[in-house]
């Protein structure tokens, strides 16, 4: 955003405190920016559809530190036989297909529909945590003071997106050269058509913003066979979940204004202060189901005279679900357990995302996955953090407004219950309790590596970090598994994600030096095996954000397949394509300084789910497990170890390059 001077931020000021304007638009709209939001759109480049050869090159080289040489061999004979075969005609008939649909990606419809035709619950499988720091100032951690300004400020950013006056999403390279006045003034000039390929002159990459529209107003609807995504463009309401209760709050006037901070707190004051008991039938749980069986339920929920409550939660602009619980900072595991599942009862796992604010203030978003990414997420996160912590609408002593008036737009949402509903969500929260009582989730915070660690010591830190995940397996278990990194294509059109492959022969050879007992290798040679990692971990990174990976491409030759009735080429027939994605060490990062902590469930019964990221003073790693097939404890004790014997590498080497 622009800097502007600090008198001209029309600030007033009572009882010693700034106090922002709450009339006008400079109330209504978070950002008012200078490029068009949409800007970029029309000249992204679409995402490239990779050589078959390089692909099928990349895949062998994935496939090489987890195959023992005679299976390695076969599989490199089934992939040379894809080469000379099927293979060409495939990638011809995904290109075509690609040609003809050029408003977006190759990947983009087939990874919808994988997403809405998995049948399995989303909690845990498929909903991402993201939990957020809370506020230097204790006072603002207040339950409704915190949620109440979040509220304001999720607002304020979604009447910014659709009027389209969010700033265009950008990667700054260089910001000191590109987030710039200079910057955005040739990019608002420049026409659209070309403008992406003007921004990449700056070292300045726009980012793809189609899936914003499935922030707000959205639901996943559970069908038979495959889910549909439901949006409302029109509602004015929030649902808000309290015990188990449903409430509609409107935070719009019939205009579309967002309401005032007071009359805000005023309606969030009236939840909170409900001394409704906790339902009797928390309908919730009913989310945590099966989707075969979910769809089916609520289908009858709808039948038996449900289809006004249903339409209102759907409707709605997302899910506020206020909680009881309170965080202790010595152990933060059980309030993560809270935010990424709970026991349910005060989740509705179908919105597009939920904010969940907790009796301390403690405070995250728990999202449905298949409409979108990281990217729209994150975004909205670290704004409504920043505005919430340096600039916020509502101050501590706050007094609420038209509390009288609150029971005509704070709506207690009444669902009609049969026996069949009763019974299905006894077995729903049955089911949850055995998956939450088998998921382990362990929590590691090191302090001997960080950012400005890896930066003195000339390294990636994304690259540490990962080598610390299979160190600490190959100290757990003496052996090397698929891996999983997600990677973002939001560079190009319609872009989606892209798996990177953190197992490599580099990281195999390390880790198996390192753990030598015999003629130990000194701090030099493991130097150079870790820097050899960091480079190869770069390229790779760099392929993958740069549509170049193997996965998607492979993963899109077979849907091609399956589409056109051809029979399954041997290379999708290998035990070695099922294994590889068969995903052991699944993780992913997102670096932001709003973030506390962020946690994901396995994604395989037998695996770890890894949600880790660096920051300034620490790493930090929420490592997810279901007991007994894998053990948590002992493979945290792992890392912690496998961290400690990197940092002294670090400590006891110089940088080889």
């Amino acid at each position: 955003m622009l800097r502007v001077p600090r008198s001209s931020l029309g600030l007033t000021f009572c009882r010693g405190k700034a106090t922002r304007p709450t009339s006008g638009d400079d109330y209504q709209y978070m950002q008012r920016t200078r490029i068009p939001m949409l800007h970029f759109q029309p000249s992204l480049p679409r995402l490239p559809i990779p050589a078959l050869e390089k692909t099928c090159e990349r895949y062998l080289a994935a496939q090489q530190p987890l195959l023992i040489e005679e299976a390695f061999r076969k599989t490199k004979d089934n992939v040379d036989r894809f080469l000379t075969t099927t293979g060409p005609q495939l990638q011809q008939l995904l290109k075509a297909k690609d040609a003809k649909n050029k408003h977006t990606s190759y990947i983009s419809e087939p990874w919808f529909d994988m997403y809405l035709r998995d049948r399995v619950p989303l909690p845990i499988n498929y909903n991402p945590l993201l939990m957020m720091n809370p506020d230097a100032r204790p006072a603002y951690n207040d339950q409704l003071v915190r949620t109440t300004n979040l509220v304001v400020s999720s607002l304020r950013f979604m009447k910014s997106l659709r009027a389209q006056q969010l700033e265009p999403e950008v990667f700054h390279l260089n910001p000191a050269k590109s987030d710039t006045h200079t910057f955005r003034t040739v990019a608002s000039m420049t026409p659209s058509f070309i403008s992406t390929y003007v921004a990449y002159a700056f070292k300045a990459f726009p980012l793809d913003m189609s899936q914003y529209q499935g922030l707000f107003g959205a639901t996943r609807i559970p069908e038979t066979d495959k889910d549909r995504i439901y949006r409302n463009e029109d509602s004015r309401h929030l649902v808000v979940l309290r015990n188990g209760n449903f409430y509609s709050v409107d935070v719009l006037d019939e205009a579309g204004n967002i309401e005032s901070p007071e009359t805000l707190l005023a309606r969030f004051q009236h939840v909170l202060s409900d001394n409704r008991p906790p339902a009797e039938n928390p309908l919730g749980l009913l989310t945590t189901e099966n989707r075969d069986t979910w769809a089916k339920i609520r289908y009858h929920l709808s039948e038996i005279g449900n289809e006004k409550a249903l339409r209102m939660v759907d409707s709605a602009l997302f899910c506020l679900c206020l909680d009881d619980s309170s965080i202790d900072p010595e152990r933060p595991i059980p309030m993560i357990r809270n935010f990424l599942f709970g026991e349910g009862n005060n989740r509705w796992f179908d919105k597009s995302f939920s904010l969940i604010v907790a009796k301390d203030g403690t405070a995250g978003i728990n999202f449905e996955h298949s409409w979108g990414d990281g990217v729209a997420v994150l975004r909205y996160f670290n704004e409504i953090y920043k505005e919430t912590t340096q600039n916020p609408f509502v101050h501590p002593g706050l007094q609420p407004k038209d509390s009288s008036k609150s029971e005509d737009v704070v709506k207690f949402i009444e669902f009609k219950v049969d026996d069949r509903i009763r019974d299905g969500v006894i077995a729903a929260q049955n089911h949850h309790n055995a998956i939450m009582d088998s998921l382990d989730m362990n929590y590691l915070k090191y302090d001997g590596i960080n950012k400005n660690v890896c930066k003195q010591k000339r390294i990636s830190p994304d690259s540490v970090m990962q080598l610390g995940f299979q160190l600490a397996f190959y100290k757990q278990h003496g052996k090397f598994v698929a891996t999983y990194e997600s990677c973002s294509t939001a560079a190009f059109r319609h872009g989606r994600t892209e798996t990177m492959r953190p197992c490599t022969v580099a990281t195999k050879e390390f880790c198996e030096t390192i753990e030598r007992k015999q003629n130990p290798a000194s701090a030099a040679e493991l130097r150079q095996l870790m820097d050899n990692c960091s480079a190869v971990h770069g390229q790779l990174t760099k392929d993958a954000a740069m549509g170049q990976g193997f996965d998607r491409h492979l993963f899109g030759l077979r849907h091609t397949a399956q589409s056109n009735d051809i029979a399954l080429p041997c290379i999708f027939e290998d035990p070695a394509y099922a294994a590889i994605n068969h995903n052991i060490l699944s993780t992913s990062t997102l670096s932001s300084p709003a973030l506390l902590a962020g946690g994901f469930g396995p994604v395989v019964k037998d695996g770890y789910g890894i949600g880790y990221n660096i920051q300034e003073g620490f790493l930090g790693s929420v490592v997810t497990s279901y007991k007994p097939d894998r053990d948590g404890v002992e493979f945290v004790q792992c890392l912690r170890a496998a961290y400690e014997d990197i940092a002294k590498v670090l400590n006891e080497s110089k940088p080889t390059k």
